[in-house]
């Protein structure tokens, strides 16, 4: 008896082109939102943007790596800290540092794997928060750079920052709203790209032997998948988008201190929080996470300490009664998937069968 062969993978379902034409609708809103907001409003989306840069980063590693990091700080801090060198001591244009603070936080991640690599489990999470503790210890005795107490960007670097002279005499803004609209575009276009090249990743085949090691490093090793190179190239990836990330924060903030730099709570603990409620493991979860924390951060910030107690309420019943995060139980309700990456074996009658089932 023969079995008929399908002729090839499909990870498109028919959920997810219309969405597509509303996220085009959204971004074309989104580019032109320093125009139509205020400014304050423009900072929050910022805050937005760069948040949901850093959960996508964290549960690419995470969620399908299967490499839980508590230390993804050290590159948040890292990044900026590279920022503001590059500034200050080399006096070059905040933008172009922006760029060389991603590759040195890429090129921090390479010994700081060879260490971690070697640790498992929970020691590979704490391993992380100690190098990240070493860095920030490291890095406040930096003199030039302010030491444990800091120092902020020279005010003629951002006045001079490339785009802000012309926002200013085209659209008549000042310098400070210049700034933070462009900082605003540039967050967007990281948190667009972020996006983007996790979505790729995840559809190749690259993306495939990813989630083979995340599932069973064992049996994927058994079938050739290289899962050091694998994590590896994750680790090294999301390093160099996380300091992107942080160079960019703190280009908009224009000041800088280790504490607040390699902040495990700012950086870290709401990143993991931000993925946990949304859906570790789906591309759609840290969206739909980091709003949420965004509303939840306005509306109890005037609780004081309280506030920290109802965002773990608020973890551990998602974590209770939707083990997937918010995300993850309405798609298990509606096979609705915006960034679609299982695949569907489509062509004959067992890829037929697949097709029809739950999740596709």
């Amino acid at each position: 008896m023969s079995i008929a062969i399908p002729s090839k993978f499909e990870t498109r379902t028919s959920a997810s082109s219309f969405p597509a034409l509303i996220a085009a609708a959204v971004l074309g809103l989104a580019a032109a939102a320093p125009f139509l907001v205020s400014r304050g409003a423009v900072q929050d989306l910022f805050f937005i943007l760069t948040m949901l840069v850093l959960a996508q980063s964290w549960n690419l590693l995470a969620g399908y790596a299967g490499l839980i990091s508590v230390g993804q700080q050290v590159f948040v801090g890292f990044g900026a800290y590279a920022m503001f060198g590059a500034v200050i001591l080399f006096g070059i244009d905040p933008i172009v540092a922006i760029l060389i603070a991603g590759f040195l936080a890429a090129l921090l991640a390479i010994p700081t794997a060879f260490f971690t690599f070697r640790l498992y489990g929970p020691y590979f999470a704490i391993g992380t928060w100690v190098v990240a503790e070493v860095v920030r210890l490291l890095l406040a005795q930096w003199k030039a750079l302010g030491g444990g107490t800091g120092t902020s960007l020279p005010r003629e670097a951002m006045r001079d920052m490339t785009g802000v002279g012309l926002l200013r005499d085209l659209f008549g803004m000042k310098a400070a709203q210049a700034g933070d609209a462009l900082t605003y575009w540039l967050a967007l276009i990281l948190a667009v790209a972020t996006i983007g090249f996790i979505y790729r990743l995840l559809r190749s085949k690259q993306g495939l032997g990813l989630a083979a090691v995340r599932d069973n490093e064992q049996a994927a090793r058994a079938v050739g998948v290289d899962a050091r190179r694998m994590k590896a190239m994750v680790y090294l990836a999301t390093a160099f988008l996380t300091g992107l990330a942080g160079a960019l924060i703190y280009v908009q903030k224009a000041r800088i201190s280790p504490d607040a730099a390699f902040s495990v709570t700012d950086w870290t603990a709401y990143v993991i929080f931000i993925v946990v409620i949304g859906g570790i493991g789906t591309i759609e979860g840290p969206i739909v996470g980091v709003i949420l924390f965004f509303l939840l951060q306005n509306s109890l910030a005037d609780f004081g300490s309280w506030y920290l107690l109802m965002l773990g309420l608020v973890g551990i019943l998602v974590m209770i009664f939707a083990p997937r995060g918010l995300w993850g139980a309405f798609s298990d309700r509606t096979g609705i998937q915006l960034f679609p990456v299982r695949r569907l074996l489509v062509g004959g009658p067992l890829g037929h069968a697949l097709k029809g089932g739950p999740h596709g």
